[in-house]
């Protein structure tokens, strides 16, 4: 039987291929065209100059280099540059020389006058022959002057000539410098004295510095190749350009990196998603098929954890790019919604990839995506089976917490101020309320939709108001018992091997509902009446006995019973033989060849068609199915034993078992041979409480006795 699972199990089919292949494709090209939505194809019609009718915001974040902006830099530094002149140190040196040649020719007549021995007239006729340019201020005070002090003049106007001649003199700048002789001259002459100096010095004065186009065109292309390429960097979110601004450059070069001036895809970006969402789909169906067969195998189920997964990817993509707003999705429900109709391990594997999904949307953010995880985890943790209202206000409490833990832990990791960590502490309890909330408020509606039993169905279908159980018990009052006796074996031995006792129970009361189209052809019905059967050849009796497995299943469509209920009907039986009749109808054939003694009446009961005999099936396929179909056979046989001792009803329980077993009636369902004893053990307390002894009271045999005097006198009147 195990190996027989294991090989079930293991092998990867051409079916599951094809159910691989189309459940790949449909989720990918979901998931990706979700996770694209802000890099679908959108452009703005701007131009230069113009107003903008709208804000755009940055659908991600980009850095790229801005060609406008780098232009504008280094223009700027290219203005910057001063003309370049072509002064160079040793020309200035040659041409103060000659400047300097030029003054002492031009000071030695003067020279001469104050060092000859003339007469005052002499001499200023002499001073009067020289100098002609200087103004008659300065020919008056040349004239008033000594010896001495001209020749104080005569040095410093030769040492400011010098001076001034070997420093770069810009041909733009002579006017100021001519100008400036006078600041130069020393403070030891006197306001004339400088006047006239400065008069000799700056008609002598000559440019040794000319502006250079070429110089100054080289000086400034290299500024500007000095400045480095303007890279710009906008976080998602991000205005643009705001509604009535002035378009710019700037701004149609920002939104033609984004790829926002003409509908293009962008590619790159597509592909990645494309790939995260191949990757998320192809490991979680893979473990699905590789751990969860019973999830595997039913197209509703992939079906339902492909709407989660894509309604969740969905909320968390239309958020992205807020501060504060993906926190308050509630993320946690599509969890908890998963572990109460499928169970823990397909629920915490979804919560995986929906914490990835939910931080590759918001800029890679790890802090979100451990808020998911964290939260949905505590939510599945929490909700367990989700049979009470309580458990979801539980449930819900729990992610609060889990989402405060979370938020704090990186608020203190991180730099956010109080307001920020207040408006995540709101988001985490709208969250953990609204998961609480959609998932009570869903998981019934899904449930039925998808084909997967509730809790609350189950507790629903178990009430005995229901219309087929009073059926049951006003028509096959029989039946009715037998089923309640059933359920009370089958939900012992379904906790004792964890499976689910409420399915187990609620399956083994309407187990049996096709006998309701045929009382009388049931013992446990006939109140000790004509037994039909008496009448019936044994193949009939089978054939009528297997119609109770059609006719139940017909009469629970007809009842919109759910189909994971239904599907207990045909497999509490299995494929079992009706050992009563088939015995009978060996008999039967043997007689007329001496029977079954003699090999003629044995061939002839070898020739009888087995089948005939056997349910149509199929075998159980889940535990619950395999403890309904023992759970069955065992309240009947116990039923009809003289004895209820422990020895006689566990030596009952062993020998239906181990025939179950040979007959490989477990072969397709996940049963181990630890459930096997635990569960027969189960069997075994529980029927001793059933047929347990009471104390013989006295006035109960008066009355048997009364009784039974009273039958006896009917019976001689008769």
């Amino acid at each position: 039987m195990l190996s027989r699972r294991f090989d079930r199990v293991t092998r990867f089919t051409r079916r599951d291929a094809v159910r691989y292949a189309v459940a790949t494709i449909l989720l990918v090209g979901g998931l990706t065209a979700i996770l694209s939505i802000g890099d679908l194809p959108q452009a703005y019609n701007l131009q230069v100059g113009s107003i903008a009718p709208e804000q755009v915001k940055a659908p991600r974040a980009i850095q790229f280099e801005s060609a406008v902006q780098t232009a504008a830099a280094r223009q700027a530094a290219s203005d910057a540059v001063e003309p370049q002149y072509d002064f160079r140190a040793d020309t200035a040196s040659s041409l103060a020389q000659r400047q300097l040649d030029s003054l002492a020719s031009a000071l030695a007549p003067i020279d001469a006058a104050f060092a000859g021995q003339l007469t005052p007239e002499q001499r200023t006729a002499a001073l009067d022959a020289t100098l002609p340019g200087i103004s008659a201020a300065a020919r008056s005070t040349l004239d008033g002057l000594t010896a001495a002090r001209w020749s104080l003049v005569a040095a410093e106007a030769t040492r400011v000539l010098g001076t001034l001649q070997r420093s770069e003199l810009r041909d733009s700048e002579m006017e100021t410098a001519r100008a400036n002789v006078d600041g130069l001259l020393s403070p030891l002459l006197t306001d004339a004295e400088r006047a006239l100096a400065s008069e000799i010095v700056a008609p002598l004065l000559v440019p040794n510095s000319t502006y250079s186009a070429t110089l100054t065109a080289e000086a400034r292309q290299a500024a500007a190749d000095g400045v480095a390429p303007v890279q710009v960097q906008i976080a998602k979110g991000q205005i643009l350009v705001d509604a009535g601004a002035v378009v710019t450059a700037a701004d149609i070069e920002t939104l033609q990196a984004f790829g926002l001036t003409e509908a293009r895809l962008d590619i790159a970006r597509i592909a990645g998603w494309f790939l995260l969402a191949s990757l998320i789909v192809i490991l979680y169906l893979a473990w699905l098929w590789r751990y969860r067969q019973e999830v595997w195998h039913r197209a509703r189920t992939l079906a339902l954890l492909g709407c989660v997964l894509l309604v969740a990817a969905l909320a968390y993509k239309l958020t992205a790019g807020r501060s504060v707003l993906p926190f308050f999705v509630p993320g946690a429900g599509a969890g908890m919604l998963v572990a109460i109709l499928l169970g823990a391990g397909p629920a915490t594997v979804l919560s995986i990839f929906l914490a990835i999904i939910a931080g590759a949307s918001n800029d890679l953010s790890l802090e979100l995506a451990t808020y998911v995880f964290v939260g949905s985890l505590t939510g599945i943790l929490a909700v367990r089976r989700g049979d009470r209202v309580a458990v979801f206000l539980q449930a819900g409490v729990a992610i609060f917490a889990a989402n405060v833990a979370v938020v704090s832990i990186f608020s203190l990791l991180g730099t956010r101020d109080i307001t920020g960590v207040l408006q995540l502490f709101g988001a985490s309890a709208a969250a953990a309320a609204g998961a609480a909330v959609a998932t009570v408020g869903t998981f019934q509606a899904v449930g039925n939709l998808f084909g997967i039993l509730t809790v609350f169905q189950l507790l629903e279908l178990a009430n005995p108001s229901q219309p087929l159980l009073r059926r049951l018990l006003l028509e096959t009052p029989g039946t009715y018992h037998h089923s309640l006796m059933v359920g009370n074996l089958a939900e012992r031995a379904a906790e004792a091997i964890s499976a689910d006792p409420l399915l187990a129970r609620v399956a083994s009361y309407y187990h049996d509902i096709g006998k309701l189209e045929n009382p009388a052809g049931f013992i446990e019905n006939q109140a000790g009446g004509e037994n039909i059967h008496d009448r019936l050849s044994p193949e009939a009796s089978a054939q009528l006995l297997k119609a109770h497995v059609a006719d139940g299943i017909n009469l629970a469509y007809r009842a919109k019973l759910p189909k994971p209920l239904i599907a207990f009907i045909p497999q509490h039986h299995g494929t079992t033989r009706m050992s009563f009749f088939w015995a009978k109808g060996r008999e039967e054939a043997a007689a007329p060849f001496g029977g079954l003694g003699s090999a003629a009446g044995l061939a002839a009961a070898d020739a009888l068609e087995e089948r005939r005999f056997r349910h149509n099936g199929p075998k159980p396929q889940s535990k619950e199915a395999a403890i309904l179909m023992l759970a069955d056979s065992v309240e009947a046989s116990v039923r009809s034993l003289a004895n209820h001792d422990e020895p006689t009803i566990r030596a009952m329980v062993s020998r239906i078992v181990s025939e179950r077993l040979e007959d490989g009636q477990f072969d397709e369902c996940p049963l181990t041979l630890r459930d096997i004893e635990q569960f027969r053990e189960a069997f075994v307390a529980q029927l001793l409480g059933m047929y347990h002894q009471r104390i013989a009271y006295p006035q109960n045999k008066i009355v048997e006795l009364e009784a039974r005097r009273e039958s006896i006198a009917a019976g001689r009147d008769s």
